[in-house]
């Protein structure tokens, strides 16, 4: 968590330096995005909320996106990432949506990515999708490397 913690500390002294704030949708990070975000003293300043969007009957409920708004997208992909972060920026009203969805392990997901596949999003003044492939099946530790590559995506576009 000392990583985590340390890039959620950069990146929210550069979005309160902005005035900006940040909401965040994640799958396969289980929450550690947010808890990372708020780790740091002064995160109200900055921190608008967030949701583990971990099953369907997640998205319905917490990001009201019904299963019309996601057809013909797979859930570990970067056009499915996007619509979360621009999902997740609306429904906050944040300057940011930041999100994340993958497969942590130890067995890859139902759509053929194998565990340490995720996608990351960010929406809000830029727009930018990413996919990053661990290559190891170790949860936890996939866990970790999908909050930090959200985290330094997000310091990257606050800069």
């Amino acid at each position: 968590m000392e990583e985590l913690t340390r890039l959620a500390q950069v990146v929210g002294e550069q979005l309160k330096a902005r005035g900006e704030t940040v909401s965040v949708a994640e799958s396969s990070a289980g929450g550690l995005i947010a808890a990372a975000l708020l780790s740091v003293a002064g995160a109200s300043a900055y921190f608008l909320g967030g949701a583990v969007v971990y099953t369907a009957k997640a998205r319905m409920v917490l990001m009201d996106l019904p299963r019309e708004a996601v057809v013909g997208m797979r859930s570990a992909s970067e056009p499915y990432a996007l619509l979360l972060a621009r999902t997740s920026r609306e429904r906050f009203g944040s300057t940011w949506g930041l999100s994340e969805t993958g497969a942590a392990g130890p067995t890859g997901n139902p759509y053929g990515d194998a565990a340490g596949h995720t996608c990351i999003a960010l929406s809000g003044p830029a727009e930018l999708a990413v996919t990053l492939e661990t290559g190891v099946d170790d949860r936890e530790a996939n866990m970790r490397a999908f909050a930090a590559a959200a985290l330094r995506l997000l310091e990257q576009a606050t800069r």
